[in-house]
């Protein structure tokens, strides 16, 4: 999980962080980085193609790999092309060519992260969730963070961002060294589950007069797509719409500010060499700690009351960013708030985690938790990409303060559920593995 984490976490700090950091460091405007974050738009309509990643058995690779680890190489194959071609575009006249590019990368991490959230969660039982999403959080954090983020930036510095990204490429071989060495786990269906498929016997049953070109993909429409969704509604019952609209804002505090964090970092004065250590090698190590006490705290006081406490840190810890704009640059000022930004992210990132893996039944692992982690980062992502916009006009102790009081809803909404839902979700027998 460790080594598969690290897979899914090296490409996204080279669509986002420190994507924005070249960009910014070559001259590109802040309104236009902004507008970038819209390519991580991919990673919360990916739901949209889930149920192909969870169905559709891919011609001789998933006969020699599996379901799962056949979409894993596939995309990682995907994620590589597309790093390698970014490398050799110059943003300031290929800025295009540079977002289709990242485009592609998203795009092919998006389904790699739909497979590996399926394994990790088909690969033990649900008590090890928690634990499974601290390694998980640990090993995307290391990638995204010391290799991704600060090996990324000391190549650029020392060398060029061309060889930065080369040699990133490079890097996403430690992913697919790994899905060529696990298991495939074990894909189990519920009673519950064959009585809602018996819908797909009882269209085909029906429609025996239909010729098979258009009887066929419309079964495998039904069981693949509309069995999730009706299985998801059916378990949670009238809470349903509740827990979607929660996981809507959970985390819209915190992403709606990372899309302008490293150009502010740029802007403060740092240098790339400072970000990095700074920002990426210490803070990783912050989140590396507050995901594994999330890990284990879950076990201990459960994961609505470590969702609450991980909502209320992430909002408080945004308004140290203003706290640093005002005062200006200060290293003691920057590590302070990456300290607590990136420990409380951790934490939460941790709860949330392991919750959204409890929602989910695992005849349908890939497609209904590819629903909610697109939910999860949707608005966040559409809001982002006006963030450059309300810097250049505001100034980024507005942007800091606004994006913190973002993350009040969030709070109301699991203070709320808590008093109302047992454990955050319905059991029912129709959810037990």
């Amino acid at each position: 999980m460790l080594f598969l984490g690290f897979a899914a976490g090296l490409p996204f700090p080279l669509v986002f962080t420190t994507l924005s950091t070249w960009l910014r460091d070559v001259g590109v405007d802040r309104t236009t980085i902004g507008f970038f974050a819209w390519i991580g738009i991919t990673y919360s309509i990916k739901v949209f193609w889930s149920p192909v990643v969870d169905r559709l058995r891919l011609p001789g690779l998933t006969r020699h790999f599996g379901q799962r680890r056949s979409w894993m190489l596939l995309a990682q194959f995907g994620i590589v092309i597309g790093i390698i071609n970014m490398a050799v575009l110059d943003p300031n006249l290929q800025i295009t060519a540079m977002a289709l590019f990242g485009l592609l990368v998203a795009f092919s991490s998006a389904t790699q992260d739909v497979a590996i959230d399926a394994y990790r969660i088909e690969a033990v039982e649900p008590e090890l969730q928690g634990a499974m999403a601290g390694m998980y959080q640990s090993g995307w954090r290391i990638a995204a963070s010391w290799v991704g983020g600060a090996g990324a930036l000391y190549l650029a510095e020392l060398v060029s961002w061309t060889v930065a990204y080369l040699t990133m490429a490079l890097a996403m071989g430690v992913g697919i060294l790994t899905v060529l060495f696990v298991r495939e786990p074990a894909h189990l269906v519920t009673r519950a589950t064959v009585m809602e498929e018996q819908r797909v016997v009882d269209y085909l049953e029906r429609s025996a007069h239909i010729p098979d070109a258009l009887r066929l993909p419309t079964a495998w429409f039904i069981g693949a797509v509309i069995c999730p969704f009706v299985e998801f509604f059916h378990r949670n019952r009238r809470w349903a719409l509740l827990i979607l609209v929660f996981i809507a804002i959970y985390r819209i505090s915190d992403i709606v500010l990372a899309n302008m964090a490293y150009p502010f970092y740029i802007d403060m004065g740092f240098s790339k060499i400072e970000i990095a250590n700074i920002g990426k090698i210490y803070g990783v190590l912050m989140t590396i700690v507050g995901a594994t006490i999330g890990g284990v705290m879950v076990l201990r006081f459960g994961v609505m009351r470590l969702l609450l406490v991980g909502a209320i840190l992430v909002a408080l810890t945004n308004l140290l960013y203003a706290q640093l704009a005002i005062e200006g640059k200060s290293t003691t000022g920057l590590i302070l708030v990456i300290s607590a930004d990136n420990f409380s992210g951790g934490l939460a990132g941790s709860a949330f985690i392991a919750y959204l893996s409890r929602l989910t039944n695992t005849a349908y692992t890939a497609t209904q938790y590819a629903l909610f982690s697109s939910l999860m980062t949707l608005a966040p992502k559409f809001l982002s990409g006006f963030s450059g916009v309300i810097v250049d006009t505001q100034g980024y102790v507005f942007f800091f303060v606004y994006a913190s009081l973002l993350g009040i809803p969030a709070i109301l909404l699991v203070l709320y559920l808590m008093r109302t839902v047992s454990d955050g979700h319905i059991d029912s027998e129709s959810s037990k593995r």
